[in-house]
């Protein structure tokens, strides 16, 4: 019996990234969507106003996650209902929550913990509501 040849491997490419964000937009990518729609760059000012510490007395200790690719962080547990652990690893395992967050692959990516911590801070401050209300109310593109 003559053996069967089968599709072979890719071999990787210099656009293989680009070709793969387009037939992800072709398939109908939610997060490409929610970027193209929503400005979530105008939530800046308000989200570094309650949620950055403003009162710091020395510049020691780790710089904060910028506050923009967290919230967004939050709508991709929200769209894709994943726990905070499960959000990590998926940000560093697919390619279309690296796109939507501005990543590149050597990026730092938040892990569980902060995830929770910046979602508690929105909760304490009473934040959740109100930035998805301007969410579907307006700051739109």
């Amino acid at each position: 019996m003559p053996a069967i040849k089968y599709k072979q491997k890719g071999r990787t490419g210099l656009f293989d990234k680009e070709e793969t964000l387009t037939k992800l937009s072709k398939l109908g990518n939610p997060l490409e969507k929610i970027r193209k729609t929503i400005d979530i760059e105008s939530f800046r000012s308000e989200l570094e106003e309650h949620l950055l510490n403003h009162n710091r007395k020395s510049k020691a200790g780790s710089r904060p996650f910028d506050v923009v690719m967290m919230f967004k962080i939050i709508i991709i547990k929200r769209v894709y209902n994943l726990s905070d652990k499960q959000t990590e690893y998926q940000i560093y395992d697919r390619l279309s929550f690296k796109e939507f967050l501005g990543l590149s692959s050597g990026d730092r990516v938040p892990n569980a913990y902060t995830i929770y911590q910046f979602r508690k801070k929105i909760k304490e401050k009473d934040l959740e509501g109100r930035l998805f209300e301007l969410m579907s109310w307006g700051r739109r593109k």
